[in-house]
C-alpha cells in the first residue's frame, strides 16, 4: 500500500486523462499531477499534449503524452500498453474524449450524428476496454482505483437540436451506473459527471445556427463553468475514502437553470 500525504492524496497512483489537449482534459490531468498523480494524457494534438506535459514537468509532476484517436481501438490498446510499461497499471482513469455537434434532426445532419457516436460512445468504449484490466489491476494492489466518464447534463435535461449528442451523454450515464455494479466489488470506483454549461472548445465546434445563439445567449444570464471547476471536482472525487463512491455528480453553473 502506497504512503499518501493530505497535500498529494494521489502520490503512488497513475491517472489516464483522455481529450487532453484542451479544455477539461488539460485542466483536469494537470491537476490531478498536482495530487500526485503520475499522469499519461491521451489526445489527437500531439503538439497541445507537449505543451501540457512540459507545464506538469516544470510544477514537479511525472506526466506521459500519447497522440491517440480514441476511435482507433488498435491505437488506444498499444497507448495502454505504453502506460502499464512506462508509469504502471492505470489507476485513476477520466475517459473525457468527446464532441457535441446539435442539429435538428431534420436536417439529417448524418456526418455529425455518426461522428458524436463514433467518439462519444464508440471511442469511449474502446478506452474502457483497453484499461479495465488495469483499474482491477491498480485496485487490488492499492485498494482502490477509479472510472470517472465525463457525460452531461444533456443526459437527463431536454435540449432542443441536441438529440443526439443527449442521447450519446445518456448513454454515458447509465453505462456508467452498470459498470459500477459489476466493477464495484473489485474496489473499482465508477462515477459519471455530468456538467452543465462548461467554457471549452465544445461550443466552438457547434454549427447550427439556433445552437450557437442559445450558448451566446446564455453568455449574458450566467456565468459559466471553468475547466478548472470540473478539475477540482474530479479531484475530490478520485480523493474520497475508498469505502466512498459519488456514483453521479452533476455540477451547473448557479445561474442555469436546467
Amino acid at each position: 500500500m502506497t504512503t499518501r500525504t493530505s497535500a498529494r492524496p494521489l502520490s503512488g497512483r497513475v491517472a489516464v486523462v483522455t481529450g487532453a489537449s484542451s479544455g477539461i482534459g488539460a485542466a483536469t490531468a494537470e491537476h490531478l499531477a498536482e495530487l500526485g498523480a503520475r499522469v499519461a494524457v491521451l489526445a489527437r494534438r500531439a503538439d497541445r499534449l507537449e505543451d501540457l506535459t512540459a507545464r506538469i514537468r516544470k510544477n514537479g509532476g511525472q506526466a506521459l503524452a500519447l497522440a491517440v484517436d480514441v476511435t482507433d481501438a488498435a491505437a488506444v490498446r498499444a497507448a495502454a500498453d505504453r502506460v502499464a510499461a512506462e508509469l504502471g497499471a492505470t489507476g485513476l482513469l477520466f475517459n473525457n474524449a468527446g464532441v457535441m455537434l446539435p442539429a435538428p434532426v431534420e436536417e439529417l445532419a448524418t456526418d455529425q450524428w455518426r461522428h458524436q457516436i463514433d467518439l462519444n460512445v464508440t471511442g469511449l468504449m474502446n478506452v474502457i476496454a483497453a484499461f479495465t484490466a488495469q483499474l482491477v489491476e491498480a485496485a487490488a494492489e492499492q485498494g482502490v482505483a477509479d472510472l470517472i466518464n465525463t457525460s452531461s447534463i444533456a443526459a437527463q435535461n431536454i435540449f432542443p437540436n441536441f438529440a443526439v449528442y443527449s442521447a450519446t451523454k445518456a448513454y454515458v450515464t447509465h453505462l456508467s451506473r452498470h459498470l459500477r455494479v459489476e466493477l464495484g466489488p473489485k474496489n473499482v470506483r465508477v462515477s459519471a459527471i455530468e456538467p452543465g454549461i462548461v467554457g471549452t472548445e465544445l461550443q466552438g465546434h457547434v454549427t447550427d445556427e439556433g445552437a450557437r445563439a442559445w450558448l451566446e445567449g446564455s453568455k449574458e444570464t450566467m456565468e459559466w463553468l471553468t475547466p478548472q471547476d470540473i478539475a477540482q471536482t474530479i479531484g475530490f472525487v478520485a480523493t474520497l475514502p475508498p469505502r466512498a463512491n459519488l456514483q453521479q455528480v452533476t455540477i451547473m453553473p448557479t445561474g442555469q437553470p436546467s
